[in-house]
C-alpha cells in the first residue's frame, strides 16, 4: 500500500513479511498525545505500555517516532491526532549523509555544512524533526606530536539545526545546517557528527586537518601616542591566498562607547599596514575583525581573526619649574610655621589651664586650712572658759567636810 493513502485510509498501512524491521515517523498536532497502535490481531501499543524488546518508542510534542523489530505481517492502524495532510514515513532503514569538511580547513572560519536524515535512501522531511532528533559535532585530536591540539582530546564545537534560524534556510525542508566553532587549536582530528535520540543513533566520521590561520595582525604602537595614529600590520600567506582577493572588515571599540568601522579592500603584498583612526580618550582599546579571501583551490573563506588591544596611556604631568618648587616650599614653611603656631598657642592654653586649676585648688585647701584652724583655736578657748566653772577649789570642798568628832554620850 503506497504510504501516501495511509491518511485516506484512517491511518491504516501494510507491513508485510519481507520486513525485519520498520521506523514509523508520524507527525501530530503540536502537544498532542501520543498515537495508539492497533496491530492485525487487534491488540494495542501505548508508549507507555509496550513491549521493550521489541519496539522503541520516543514521543515529542510534534510527533512520534517508533521503530518495530520483526513486525507482525499484515494490516496496522494509527489512533490519534495525526496532522492533517500529513503522511506516515514508513521507513525500514535510517541513516544520516553528512557534507565533508573543506580542505584545506583553517582556523576561525566560518563554513556552513549540511546533513540529512536518510530513509530508504531517500531525505526524510517533516514538521517538527527538528525537535525529535538531536545533532552533536564533535572534533577528536589524533594526538600526532608537532601539533597544537596534542593534548586537546574530544570536545563538541557545534550542532546542526532545521529551524530556519542563523544558517539554515528554512525551517523542517529536512536539511540540518550545522555552525561550527573553528577557532580550536591547528591540528590532525576526527570529525564526529552523531544524530540520536532514544529511538537510534547515527554516527558519521571523516579525518581532517585543520590548519594554522593564513592571516596574522599586530598592533604597531607610534613613537608617540599622543600625536600620531597607530597602525595594524596585516601578514597574509600568500602560498594560501589570493592578495588582491583578500578584504578586510574591523571595528574599533574603545572607551565611552565608541565604534568605529576600520575597511580594507585588498592588499597588493603579504605585509602592509592599515592606518587606525586618530584616538583622544585615554583607556582601552580592542579591534575585532574578519577577512574575506579566496583559497589557490578557488574556494571562497571567511574567517574571523584574533582580536587585538592596545592602550593610550594617559603620559605623567611634566616636572614642576623653578617658581613652582619656590612656591611650594613657601607654601609649605608658611603651614609649617601655621602649625608651630597653632602648637605653641594650644600648650600654652594648657599650661594656663594646668596652672589655674592648681592655683585654684590650692585655695580651696589653703581657705579650708584657715577655717579649720579657726575652728580649733576657738575651740580651745571655749573649753578653757567652761573649765573653772565645771572644777570645784579644793578649799571649798575642804571647808564643807565636817571634821567635828561626836560626843561619846
Amino acid at each position: 500500500m503506497p504510504l501516501s493513502q495511509a491518511m485516506e485510509l484512517k491511518n491504516r498501512f501494510r507491513i508485510d513479511h519481507m520486513v525485519e524491521s520498520v521506523t514509523l515517523m508520524i507527525q501530530r498536532d503540536y502537544g498532542s498525545a501520543p498515537v495508539v497502535i492497533v496491530l492485525p490481531d487487534g491488540s494495542k501499543w501505548y508508549a507507555s505500555r509496550h513491549p521493550k524488546e521489541q519496539v522503541q518508542w520516543l514521543d515529542g510534542v510534534t510527533g512520534d517516532i517508533i521503530t518495530i523489530a520483526n513486525p507482525v505481517p499484515g494490516p496496522w492502524q494509527l489512533l490519534g491526532r495525526v496532522s492533517e495532510g500529513s503522511q506516515i514515513k514508513f521507513l525500514s532503514k535510517l541513516a544520516i549523509q553528512v557534507d565533508p569538511l573543506p580542505q584545506p580547513l583553517f582556523q576561525g572560519e566560518r563554513i556552513k555544512v549540511m546533513a540529512k536524515l536518510i530513509g530508504d535512501e531517500q531525505k526524510v522531511r517533516m514538521p517538527g524533526l527538528d525537535y525529535l532528533v538531536e545533532w552533536t559535532a564533535r572534533f577528536a585530536s589524533e594526538h600526532l606530536p608537532g601539533d597544537e591540539n596534542f593534548a586537546s582530546g574530544t570536545f563538541i564545537v557545534g550542532s546542526y539545526k532545521d529551524n530556519g534560524e542563523e544558517l539554515d534556510e528554512r525551517p523542517d525542508d529536512g536539511d540540518f545546517t550545522g555552525k561550527l566553532n573553528l577557532s580550536q587549536p591547528w591540528g590532525n582530528y576526527t570529525f564526529q557528527v552523531r544524530a540520536r535520540n532514544n529511538i537510534f543513533t547515527r554516527e558519521y566520521k571523516q579525518s581532517f586537518r585543520l590548519s594554522p590561520i593564513p592571516i596574522t595582525v599586530n598592533i604597531v604602537k607610534p613613537e608617540d601616542p599622543l600625536t600620531e595614529r597607530w597602525h595594524l600590520a596585516v601578514q597574509v600567506d600568500q602560498e594560501l591566498l589570493n592578495l588582491e582577493e583578500t578584504h578586510f572588515a574591523f571595528e574599533l571599540l574603545g572607551p565611552a562607547g565608541l565604534q568605529l568601522p576600520v575597511i580594507q579592500d585588498g592588499v597588493l603584498q603579504q605585509s602592509s599596514q592599515i592606518e587606525l583612526p586618530v584616538v583622544t580618550e585615554f583607556g582601552s582599546y580592542r579591534l575585532k575583525g574578519t577577512a574575506a579571501s579566496t583559497t589557490k583551490e578557488g574556494r571562497e573563506i571567511t574567517l574571523s581573526l584574533p582580536e587585538v588591544f592596545f592602550n593610550l596611556v594617559q603620559p605623567p604631568p611634566p616636572p614642576p619649574t623653578a617658581e613652582e618648587l619656590a612656591a611650594i616650599a613657601a607654601r609649605q614653611a608658611e603651614i609649617a610655621e601655621k602649625e608651630a603656631r597653632d602648637k605653641a598657642v594650644f600648650w600654652i592654653a594648657v599650661v594656663n589651664s594646668v596652672l589655674l586649676i592648681v592655683g585654684a585648688l590650692g585655695l580651696v585647701i589653703w581657705r579650708k586650712r584657715q577655717s579649720l584652724a579657726r575652728n580649733l583655736k576657738q575651740a580651745e578657748e571655749n573649753l578653757d572658759v567652761e573649765e573653772p566653772k565645771s572644777k570645784p577649789s579644793l578649799e571649798s570642798t575642804l571647808d564643807d567636810i565636817d571634821l567635828t568628832i561626836p560626843d561619846d554620850n
